[in-house]
């Protein structure tokens, strides 16, 4: 059996030896073996890329794998409450007891791990009141308490909300509460801030490390981003297809990394600093498969008239009525707003979450309507058209969204996916043109011609997002807007998608709006950026002014926001 050094720890917290999770029927494990020890009050880092093993780690560490269709063996050694448990061969009622009390999660999406049913302030006490036996009114008041700590900016109305009334950044920070409010020996955050925004995440790190040092909880952080792991951690776990391919303290991790795959990750990620031609993934540093030279480089042709302008754009949507004699109250999404692109240009639109980044794309294609303003495609104002008018311009202005797990129905096969929005819009006549045109497209995205015959499930995150690029280039498109598209994904398969867009975008001659959260990203591919704020634009200029010399306050907190090496 082979075993991974591990710290000479003492008395460790919690200790796994020798941990094997295997799917059945497959032959290689998902987990392979692997040794790891978490110090009382330290910070463990576990880093990978999706499919690495983490969160199964920390799935088997709370009881919480399936009991159909998965085996692990090996020992979770946990030392907490006075005696030492093997949380492998522990019974589920026993589990119970410690799960949510001793040893909590939060997961990486709250919308999903909270009950839309139930009141955040209700559900939140929940445990409080199973383990600790607390009142309603004792829980309630532990809850605000915690609330208040997190800093949610009205307790009160937090208490009494629903998950969908609060923002992403203000679900996490109720599920943060829920777990902190047991005071756990162990807290397990599995990529808690991957989907929010850069000062939020910042927000959401300094909480979760104020809250661990109060309570000398011990932290397994998961995640794929090395920048994210680097402010938080003691200690670094790298894995890899199950394997430890790295593990020490994080200072010497960062600065004098041993692995090759631990080097890879590191440079995958865009810099702030350097704007590079082109990405490297980690087939190219651990592979040698580097294709450097294959970007073309475009250069936006700024004689030409915009190929899309927005003029005086209103979306905004009502919050309720003051009786029938007043007006009512709304919520001004986009105030205002002005901007034009030019043909094969990438205009970049940072900003937090809720500053109407998407909202402004769904009303420039139509998709909301907006109260006022104008969208010239090519000079024609699509806000004047009905929307059976509207859909013969739709093949031209494709989006790709930010979830393509969602974006693909998981009951048709890939191939019918494919086909039908050709089917929509004519394009081509024969079904064997259409499969030829599919298959070519494809390809171009790194995917194969088996693949057509396969459901949603069957992908990587990252090779469901190429399929939706695909679909979205099937249609030869002038413009495709990108909402948020490479937020979900690890550092290096973001890597191989920003470089599979400019890539697409040289050889179709793409105009690319590229909407996201992170800075790095948006500087890495934008010509110019436009920084948004409560609706509105309040700093435009080249990518370059904007990341080097920011003239706004807000602009300056986003960038010294963003997690660095």
């Amino acid at each position: 059996m082979k075993k991974i050094p591990t710290f000479d720890f003492m008395n460790p917290l919690l200790q796994t030896e020798n941990l094997r999770i295997h799917f059945k029927g497959q032959e290689k494990p998902a987990v392979d073996e692997i040794s790891f020890a978490l110090e009382e009050g330290k910070v463990l880092g576990i880093v990978g890329e999706s499919g690495s093993g983490k969160s199964l780690t920390a799935l088997s560490i709370m009881g919480l794998l399936p009991e159909k269709g998965l085996e692990a063996k090996g020992e979770i050694l946990f030392s907490g409450g006075g005696k030492q448990h093997n949380l492998l061969k522990m019974k589920e009622k026993l589990m119970r007891k410690l799960r949510g009390n001793l040893i909590c999660i939060i997961f990486q999406e709250p919308m999903t791990s909270l009950n839309p049913s139930m009141k955040c302030g209700i559900q939140s006490g929940e445990q409080l009141r199973l383990h600790l036996g607390y009142s309603k009114k004792k829980a309630k008041n532990a809850i605000l308490e915690m609330f208040a700590k997190v800093k949610l900016p009205d307790p009160e109305k937090a208490y009494q909300s629903y998950p969908h009334q609060l923002s992403g950044g203000q679900r996490q920070r109720v599920m943060i509460a829920m777990a902190m409010a047991m005071k756990p020996k162990i807290l397990i955050a599995d990529e808690p801030t991957t989907a929010l925004d850069v000062s939020v995440q910042k927000e959401i790190l300094e909480l979760i490390r104020e809250l661990q040092k109060e309570n000398n909880t011990s932290v397994i952080f998961i995640s794929h981003d090395l920048a994210v792991v680097k402010s938080l951690a003691d200690d670094i776990l790298v894995m890899k297809n199950g394997q430890i391919k790295e593990y020490g303290a994080a200072k010497k991790v960062f600065e004098n990394p041993e692995s090759d795959y631990s080097k890879a990750l590191l440079a995958c990620r865009p810099k702030m600093e350097e704007k590079q031609e082109r990405l490297l993934t980690v087939d190219d540093i651990i592979g040698g498969k580097t294709d450097s030279d294959k970007t073309i480089k475009t250069v936006p042709d700024y004689s030409s008239y915009p190929i899309f302008e927005v003029k005086n754009l209103n979306t905004w949507f009502p919050l309720k009525k003051h009786g029938k004699k007043n007006a009512p109250a709304w919520l001004k999404a986009n105030e205002d707003i002005s901007f034009s692109v030019r043909k094969g240009e990438t205009l970049g639109i940072v900003g937090e979450s809720g500053s109407g980044k998407s909202t402004l794309i769904r009303s420039a294609l139509q998709l909301i309507k907006p109260n006022s303003g104008s969208v010239y495609y090519n000079s024609l104002d699509l806000c004047g058209l009905s929307n059976s008018k509207m859909r013969k311009y739709r093949k031209d202005l494709q989006i790709i969204f930010q979830d393509p797990y969602s974006s693909l129905n998981p009951q048709m096969r890939i191939d019918k996916t494919l086909l039908e929005p050709m089917q929509a819009h004519s394009v081509l006549s024969k079904k064997s043109e259409r499969l030829e045109h599919i298959v070519e497209m494809l390809e171009k995205t790194g995917l194969k011609a088996d693949d057509l015959k396969k459901y949603p499930h069957q992908f990587s995150g990252g090779q469901r997002q190429r399929i939706v690029i695909a679909r979205a280039l099937l249609l030869q498109p002038k413009i495709v807007f990108c909402d948020e598209s490479v937020a979900a994904l690890d550092v290096s398969v973001q890597a191989q998608v920003l470089n599979l867009l400019n890539d697409l975008k040289a050889e179709f001659g793409l105009t690319y709006l590229f909407i996201s959260h992170d800075l790095n990203v948006i500087h890495h591919m934008s010509d110019r950026i436009l920084v948004m704020q409560k609706g509105k634009i309040v700093e435009a200029g080249s990518s370059e002014e904007i990341i080097s010399n920011p003239q706004q306050e807000y602009t300056k907190m986003l960038i010294e926001a963003v997690p660095t090496l």
